[in-house]
Parts: C-alpha cells; sequence; structure tokens
C-alpha cells in the first residue's frame, strides 16, 4: 500500500516528502502544464526529491515520438521514471515494447478489459479516475472492484493506483474497492490524518491535563 502525491510542483513535493510516509509522486499533462518549467527540469527535480517512483506521462502525436519521449524521459532517473501510457490498443502495443525495460503504467483505464490487456502488455500498474469514472459511469469504487477481480485472475503482479480521488471518504472506498495504492493532490493527501472526533478528543485530553 502507498500513498502518492499527484502534483508537479517542486513545493508540494517538498512538503509532502517530508511527511515521511509518501511513497513517490504522480504527474499528468495538465498537472505538467501549471508549472512554468520544462518538463524534463521538472521530473528530474521531482526525482531528486522523491523517495520512491515518478510517473510521467507520454504525449507526443504518434506512436514513434510516444516511445522516443519515453525512453528519454526514463533516461532521466532509471530508477525512479515510471511511463503513464493511456490505455488504448494502439498504446499497448507500445507498451508491450516499453515494458522490456521501463516500468509503465496503463492510465486512464475505464474497464476490465482494458485492464486485462494492461496485464498481458506488462503494465507495472493500472490507473483508474475514481470520481470521473463515477460522475461518468456510476460507480467509480465499482470499476476499481471489477478491476481488482481482473488483475488476481491474471496471475500477474500488476498493482492498482487509485487517482482523481476527491476526498478522504473516496480514497477508503478505493482501497476498500482493491486499489492497492492512491494518489491525491497535497489538500486532500494531508486531510487523510484528520478527523473532528479527533480534534474532539484531543481538546479533552488537553482540558483533562490542566
Amino acid at each position: 500500500m502507498g500513498l502518492f502525491l499527484d502534483s508537479a510542483k517542486i513545493e508540494e513535493v517538498r512538503k509532502a516528502v517530508e511527511l515521511g510516509f509518501v511513497s513517490g509522486v504522480t504527474t499528468n499533462p495538465t498537472i505538467m502544464a501549471k508549472v512554468k518549467d520544462a518538463p524534463k527540469g521538472v521530473i528530474e527535480s521531482i526525482c531528486r526529491l522523491s523517495p520512491g517512483p515518478v510517473f510521467y506521462q507520454v504525449t507526443a502525436k504518434t506512436t514513434e515520438e510516444r516511445e522516443r519521449e519515453g525512453r528519454e524521459f526514463s533516461d532521466i532517473c532509471r530508477e525512479k521514471v515510471v511511463l503513464k501510457i493511456p490505455a488504448t490498443t494502439e498504446n499497448f502495443a507500445l507498451m508491450a515494447k516499453l515494458s522490456r525495460d521501463i516500468p509503465c503504467a496503463a492510465t486512464a483505464v475505464y474497464s476490465g478489459a482494458q485492464t486485462l490487456v494492461a496485464c498481458e502488455a506488462g503494465a507495472r500498474f493500472v490507473i483508474p479516475y475514481v470520481n470521473r469514472a463515477t460522475r461518468l459511469l456510476g460507480d467509480g469504487c465499482k470499476l476499481v472492484a471489477e478491476m481488482a477481480k481482473v488483475v488476481e485472475l491474471s496471475g500477474t503482479s500488476v498493482e492498482i493506483l487509485a487517482a482523481s480521488i476527491k476526498s478522504a471518504e473516496e480514497a477508503t472506498q478505493a482501497v476498500l474497492a482493491g486499489a492497492h495504492h492512491l494518489t491525491l493532490p497535497l489538500d486532500i493527501l494531508l486531510s487523510l490524518g484528520n478527523h473532528p472526533l479527533s480534534d474532539a478528543a484531543i481538546e479533552e485530553f488537553g482540558r483533562a491535563g490542566q
């Protein structure tokens, strides 16, 4: 089980890493676009700070360009960089090639069928967008549960990294549905350890100790 920060902002990465319980960092094109620096420099900086995997999503237009892009970003830090590859049949063929020597994650997975292909194509991770799937399909955690069953039956060691988590409750439900890891924006990550009743109990203990 791992908690990941979903951000490309170096100051947020630094804060998350300082917590001591964050396993790594995930990025995506939308997140990268919010940072002014060049993508390679951003990933390199994150790799220096992150204790574990750093996910980068390929965005080039053609398969050949995506392969070249993926290999270039992997070379930044082979010990940490994981390539996120969007789930399409064409991209799964690319993943089958890249996954021989580079860890890959199938992202934007919305079905059990895509999960099955990802397992066969050598994915190390599969990434469902939980909240978005709830909005578009009706139940994002049901999707996670379906994916978890497919992974189990595939006999592979593929791990589910749940993304698009909008609350602490949704994070818990995703894990209960079978997610192995969660990636969260900083505010949600920080909220996981808090609860109003815990605050009330601490206040009560404080009064008792006076």
